[in-house]
């Protein structure tokens, strides 16, 4: 982990105006030493400090931990000007330099310094003292950096500043000095917020090892147990098994967190286990039930169940889930009126369901008895009480949504259906539009 951590303290751009090719250490520090004269006063100081710190050390310089040293100092003082204008409002950041990843810059500085020093004859050891109070001092900055970033969504920033902080605590406990974190739980925190970010950043491998590790120390919260089924569902190497023992372990764990409930929804979505959803639906709807979502899935549900017996010839469990969907579907459109996707589904049960009957339909035509023509005009009046049920609501739909390939066809039908070619017809012209890549500016229904 240490190596994957320090391997992502890639350095940004510096948007300081750089005077001179290579840096000059002297200057460098008398700038720097100017400016801790008078801060508030000499903001050109500071600037003339990192201007000379910045570019790439040659000669005896690059070999030197003084060097170094001397620029973690520069870039940590900014970080801490920084930090105090956000903290008091006094002031503007914009004023001060701006130096891309500055706290992670500081710290790698000094991490170069402590290998600088290690290689060096002689080196001494005073030297490293300094390092480590640098070091220390960058693992606050690297923390507040790594919230800035985490507050405006810059997830990548985020994660390079709070792994980071973790490759700083490794020097530090290597070289057996304190850290902010030798704290075991404000480790977990430290561990948490920049799994965190990796996930949020779609670092699926770099969130692993971290989450993994919290799952281990039993850290007490149930976002660890939605990450890791997150990394284990997730890419090419998906193992929803696995994924699913995590989620598991944190409904238990977790029995009253919303968010774990629904992650379980989602997974037995995606595996078509539909009997088992509905009493994890039902909780659902108990604990948010003025959200119209949970009633549109569990209508869906009940819809695919009705499919599935429909199908199987299994009539009348296939009419309960038959009205458990349409109620499911209303109890939606209760909450929200103009729900498309309520509307839709709603108009496209009752048009499956004629669908179905029509090829019983089919299959009665071929008895021309009396008593078979008896029941194939009963069974066709079903049929078209049915699609007379469907047509409402998709025509409400199209009024929401009139480029809806799907609600087109089914209206078309209908109309056909129902012998009214004139409205089939206008119905297909806007089809086609939208086949042909047009778009349907009005609905064909208005109000």
């Amino acid at each position: 982990m240490n190596k994957m951590i320090l391997g992502m303290l890639a350095l940004g751009l510096v948007a300081v105006s750089v005077q001179a090719q290579h840096a000059d250490a002297k200057a460098a520090a008398r700038a720097l030493a100017a400016y801790n004269l008078d801060p508030h006063a000499s903001k050109e100081r500071l600037k003339e400090a990192l201007a000379a710190i910045l570019p790439d050390p040659v000669g005896e310089d690059a070999a030197d931990p003084k060097f170094y040293i001397l620029k973690g100092e520069i870039l940590n003082t900014l970080a801490s000007q920084i930090v105090t204008v956000k903290q008091t409002g006094l002031g503007s950041v914009e004023e001060l330099p701006q130096v891309e990843s500055v706290a992670v810059r500081g710290f790698k500085a000094y991490a170069t310094a402590v290998e600088k020093h290690a290689q060096a004859i002689n080196s001494p050891g005073y030297l490293l003292r300094d390092v480590v109070k640098g070091i220390q001092e960058s693992q606050g900055h690297l923390y507040n950096f790594g919230i800035y970033a985490f507050e405006t969504q810059d997830y990548e920033l985020a994660y390079l500043n709070f792994s980071s902080g973790l490759a700083a605590h490794e020097i530090l406990k290597k070289e057996g000095q304190e850290s902010v974190l030798d704290d075991a739980l404000a480790m977990m925190d430290q561990k948490y917020i920049t799994g965190l970010a990796a996930l949020n950043n779609n670092m699926t491998e770099a969130a692993r090892p971290l989450f993994e590790d919290l799952y281990r120390a039993n850290y007490d919260n149930a976002a660890v147990y939605e990450a890791l089924y997150t990394i284990h569902a997730s890419g090419e190497d998906a193992d929803l098994e696995t994924a699913y023992q995590y989620l598991k372990a944190g409904r238990e764990k977790y029995p009253e967190e919303a968010s774990l409930l629904f992650a379980e929804i989602n997974h037995f979505l995606k595996q078509n286990r539909l009997d088992e959803l509905i009493d994890k639906l039902k909780t659902a709807i108990t604990r948010e039930p003025n959200n119209p979502a949970l009633y549109l899935t569990l209508g869906g549900v009940y819809d695919n169940l009705y499919q599935r017996e429909s199908a199987a010839g299994n009539s009348d469990r296939a009419r309960s889930y038959f009205d458990q969907a349409f109620n499911y579907y209303n109890q939606t459109l209760e909450k929200d009126p103009a729900n498309f996707d309520a509307l839709y589904s709603s108009g496209s049960l009752y048009y499956n369901r004629a669908a179905t009957l029509t090829m019983v339909l089919n299959e009665l035509s071929a008895d021309g008895s009396p008593a078979g023509m008896a029941k194939y005009e009963a069974m066709e009046a079903e049929v078209f009480a049915a699609f007379d049920k469907a047509l409402p609501y998709f025509q409400k739909a199209e009024r929401i949504n009139p480029n809806s390939v799907e609600t087109l066809i089914a209206l078309k039908e209908i109309y056909a259906r129902k012998n009214e070619p004139e409205t089939s017809n206008a119905l297909n012209k806007r089809l086609e539009n939208l086949q042909h890549g047009g778009i349907n500016e009005t609905p064909f229904f208005n109000e």
